[in-house]
């Protein structure tokens, strides 16, 4: 059975939040026949679900253009913020939703209620030279304050039990946050504050106590849980070689919650991201918490729980279960899913991953149908600080189910593995990813398992794949989402949060220039192994769509083939359902080309260039 593109449009996304309010529990939940807005929707007690808010409204918000929390669950109500205004709602269920914070061109995020306030980050200013503080917004619709503006970026606003007391990160350029961030302390009323941690990656802190936090950093290369003084003692309670953490691409993530005493958190690799509880509080003479793995049978369970009394709940996936709300009992480990099912496959027609290990480069395969050698596409994650799990994805079985296998490849960069892992990308990007990722495709042509190598990915994914093309011949095509072919115009176009991105990733401007130039995929284009497909939203505004313009003008003047697709109404990523069909259906095509199959059941793709 062969899977349509309808279907991965209408199943191939998750929750990115969930709370438990009372005995309900809220999330929410991607849209794309509604024009790819997020609803946010409640189950109550007795098993209904429902949507909380009305139709037309979106859950959303572009704080340094990947968003972050938008929403919270109130006695009963929903605090959110609006796609279309940037602006913060009330709106209680069945009734309209009441703005909280002024009109004007601010955005709001990572929000979190704390008595009769929400406490979030508001950014102003333009995409490319942004400003942003702390704010408390009274929820009875009075006018919001500032209390916080102490870096360039900030997130995580967590007030103490006691009411007294504020706890904030943030960072700096040229740093990334997955680089190096500070965890703050000081008084809700602002003034002076201590940095509690410095030098480090702090992902999420939380109070324990009026004394202390918890908070997930990396000082040992690993992501870890520790305990934080306010008198600057810290202690590792999970000093193990495993991720209790990641990258925040969007801020509000939660890798652990607490309740009753307890940490429920997420750990493990990007090969498995279990869930644990850890009893708390560790003796002073233990070395580290006990984790009790209370995961099941998923493999991944994303940075979205939330906890209150023996329960936890959060969103969780499997390679033959697609993301699914999940509640789970902390004492019985017992779990109930609480979402809706999803008309997906049987597990005979889904491809179940293969964990490798290929010369020291991770990467999960996908057998396609059918036996013997077969075309296959290497996937390059986004990020490039990113990874790929292993989980159900239908746009993988889109193709495996048409004999096509995929490999995505976790190429050095990837988080996952540890910070030494991540750090052999620095200064490398454009070479260690591409040479990943051809080490992983040379292998599959010399084991016999491959015919045929292609290569895609989606914003860095798609710049890794454009620089495969043309840094290395073992490609026959590549295909881009929204990628970027120049990084010096990249880092010239491109939104605030990642303007110094590639002074990490490549190198300061203008000392290192040369070698923006020379592994520019634009400015290779004539060495390209095969034809290109690009696709791209016209609203980006990370990755702007002259990137791709720029890259199919190159291959043109080479003479060599590509074609390129834009969709409007689309920004950083696709969300409609028709965008997914044709971008989909379009590179089965693409394959159908480079491969030397017929690809009857989509429309002709034309490229244009070269000989036909």
């Amino acid at each position: 059975m062969t899977i349509r593109a309808v279907d991965v449009a209408r199943v191939d996304d998750r929750p990115l939040w969930v709370e438990i309010s009372g005995d309900e529990v809220w999330w929410d939940e991607p849209r794309p026949r509604e024009g790819g807005r997020r609803c946010v929707v409640r189950r109550r007690a007795d098993g209904v679900i429902e949507d909380v808010l009305p139709r037309g409204w979106n859950a959303r918000n572009r704080v340094m253009e990947y968003g972050g929390r938008s929403w919270r669950a109130h006695e009963g109500r929903l605090v959110f913020t609006n796609w279309a205004d940037g602006r913060i709602y009330l709106c209680s269920p069945g009734g309209e939703p009441v703005p909280l914070t002024p009109e004007g061109p601010a955005r709001y995020a990572d929000l979190v209620v704390h008595g009769d306030e929400v406490w979030c980050v508001r950014e102003r200013g333009d995409a490319r030279s942004g400003e942003r503080d702390i704010v408390a917004v009274p929820l009875d619709g009075s006018p919001l304050r500032s209390v916080v503006k102490t870096h360039h970026f900030l997130m995580n606003p967590r007030v103490s039990p006691d009411g007294r007391s504020l706890a904030w990160i943030g960072w700096n350029h040229p740093d990334m946050p997955w680089d190096a961030t500070e965890l703050c302390v000081g008084s809700v009323d602002g003034g002076p504050h201590r940095v509690l941690l410095s030098g480090a990656s702090t992902c999420q802190a939380e109070w324990r106590d009026d004394e202390s936090l918890y908070a997930v950093s990396d000082p040992t290369g690993w992501w870890n849980i520790h305990l934080v003084g306010l008198d600057g003692t810290t202690r590792d309670l999970t000093p193990v070689p495993l991720e209790f953490g990641d990258a925040t691409w969007k801020i509000g993530g939660t890798f652990f919650a607490i309740a009753d005493g307890r940490i429920a958190t997420v750990y493990g690799t990007a090969d498995e991201r279990r869930l644990g509880i850890i009893d708390t509080p560790v003796p002073a003479g233990a070395a580290t918490g006990s984790i009790r793995d209370v995961g099941g049978g998923y493999t991944y369970w994303a940075p979205a729980l939330s906890a209150r009394g023996s329960h936890v709940v959060g969103v969780a996936a499997s390679p033959h279960r697609p993301s699914e709300v999940v509640r789970v009992h902390l004492d019985t480990g017992a779990h109930e899913v609480l979402s809706p099912g999803k008309p997906v496959p049987a597990d005979a027609e889904l491809p179940t991953p293969e964990a490798v290990t290929v010369e020291g480069v991770h990467a999960h395969l996908y057998a396609p149908a059918g036996d013997g050698p077969a075309p296959y596409v290497v996937f390059v994650h986004g990020g490039p600080t990113s990874a790929a799990p292993p989980v159900l994805d239908l746009e993988i079985a889109y193709f495996t189910s048409r004999g096509i296998g995929v490999a995505e490849v976790n190429y050095g960069g990837s988080t996952g593995y540890g910070r030494a892992y991540r750090e052999r990308l620095r200064h490398n990007w454009g070479v260690v990813d591409v040479r990943d990722c051809e080490t992983v495709a040379r292998w599959l042509l010399d084991s016999g398992r491959a015919e045929k190598v292609a290569i895609r990915g989606g914003s860095a994914g798609g710049w890794t794949s454009m620089a495969a093309l043309v840094h290395s011949d073992v490609f026959c095509g590549a295909v881009s989402h929204y990628g970027i072919s120049d990084p010096e115009h990249w880092a010239a176009e491109t939104h605030d949060f990642e303007s110094r991105y590639l002074d990490g990733l490549i190198g300061p401007l203008p000392e290192t220039r040369q070698r923006y130039l020379d592994r520019s995929p634009e400015l290779h284009a004539e060495r390209a192994s095969g034809p290109a497909l690009l696709l791209h939203g016209l609203e980006d505004k990370v990755v702007d769509p002259a990137q791709s313009e720029r890259f199919a003008a190159a291959l043109a003047r080479h003479g060599h083939r590509w074609a390129y697709l834009t969709f409007e109404g689309e920004q950083h990523g696709w969300r409609r359902e028709e965008t997914i069909v044709r971008a989909l259906e379009a590179e089965l095509a693409f394959y159908g080309i480079v491969f030397g199959f017929p690809t009857p059941e989509v429309p002709p793709l034309k490229l244009e260039g070269g000989v036909a």
